[in-house]
């Protein structure tokens, strides 16, 4: 007969424990290094890391390379794998409990300023600034802008936005951040590892999270690699788009 630890559900076996629970809440606000975490939970590095390697075994948790320093890593929440594991959990205690229902829709957006940075505001951060312009109807205030920013949005990124989501952003110039100073948000959201070093300050208010998505214009030598690369940072930063939204339409009015 199967001891009580092994009938557990894998969400429950990996969340319940105090520290795991700790990290997995710590990075639902955004990705983080080690270092970050161990500063945020109070343990030691060496624990921090071992409960994190059972973490992404267990695929609740993802790394990625810093594009900043290479031997540094950022540690992500997998929102996706977590829904469908703890799904799995509450049908292992009931049928009914199978499904996670979506979040409804709020009645109203509260009046909200979001600002998305990547380096080169060509790419990363116009397709994130895009997609929850879309997702809110343009009821949340959204604009982008870069700490190097290129000549022009790439070519791919509109191609992309207008293939798979309907969004025309082929008239979008990136901008530099420093046109914005002086300037108040409500969330800074930081797409690239570079520009999380160098973004500045919005607002006391500002709540700073960052997505370590690395630069998709740099996946490869061909058109085609740059594409796909392109493709697959758009649904990225969508489903991060998406699971904030509940997050934006809980968010009190900072200043009207």
């Amino acid at each position: 007969m199967a001891s009580s630890e092994q009938a557990l559900p894998a969400f429950v076996r990996l969340a319940a424990h105090t520290l795991r629970w700790r990290l997995l809440t710590e990075l639902a606000a955004g990705d983080l290094r080690v270092r970050e975490l161990t500063t945020l939970v109070g343990a030691p590095q060496n624990l921090v890391s071992y409960h994190l390697r059972l973490l992404r075994d267990g695929g609740l948790v993802t790394s990625t390379r810093s594009s900043r320093d290479r031997r540094d890593s950022y540690y992500r929440l997998n929102l996706d794998r977590c829904a469908q594991a703890l799904a799995g959990a509450g049908a292992a205690l009931h049928p009914a409990l199978r499904g996670v229902p979506e979040p409804p829709a709020p009645p109203r957006w509260p009046r909200l300023s979001v600002l998305f940075a990547c380096t080169g505001n060509s790419a990363r951060s116009p397709i994130a600034e895009a997609l929850l312009r879309h997702h809110t109807a343009g009821r949340v205030t959204v604009t982008s802008a870069g700490s190097r920013p290129a000549a022009r949005v790439h070519p791919h990124a509109v191609r992309v936005l207008r293939e798979q989501y309907g969004i025309d952003i082929a008239d979008r110039r990136p901008r530099h951040l420093d046109t914005l100073r002086g300037r108040r948000f409500d969330y800074v959201v930081t797409l690239c590892d570079k520009v999380r070093e160098a973004c500045p300050e919005f607002g006391d208010h500002a709540r700073r999270i960052h997505w370590s998505t690395p630069d998709p214009a740099a996946a490869g030598r061909s058109e085609q690699d740059i594409h796909a690369a392109l493709c697959r940072a758009a649904a990225d930063i969508d489903t991060r788009v998406r699971y904030l939204l509940p997050v934006l339409a809980q968010t009190p009015e900072a200043h009207s």
